[in-house]
């Protein structure tokens, strides 16, 4: 039999409208710790282009690459405005 090969899961490949985006930041925040929902702000702007929306919230695409990495400690403001950047908004429920 032929050997099996795996490629590395990535969520931001399937991450294809505001609503698939919306639905993958409100279940991180729901289910995953803070770091889980960093790494999900991170595919989601992946997703979107890093580019665009690092632009659209205002900081340099180099500082939004660090602070949606592994181990980045964003600021509230940064995930308010990438949050924003994504068409979505925080609330408190």
């Amino acid at each position: 039999p032929m050997p099996l090969k795996t490629t590395r899961f990535d969520a931001a490949e399937y991450l294809e409208t505001e609503e698939d985006v919306w639905m993958f930041l409100q279940a991180a925040l729901e289910e995953g710790t803070e770091e889980e929902f960093i790494h999900a702000l991170n595919s989601a702007a992946r997703a979107k282009g890093m580019t665009e929306i690092a632009k659209e919230a205002g900081v340099t695409r180099a500082s939004l690459y660090k602070s949606l990495s592994a181990g980045g400690n964003p600021r509230f403001d940064t995930i308010r405005k990438v949050t924003k950047a994504l068409g979505c908004r925080l609330a408190i429920a």
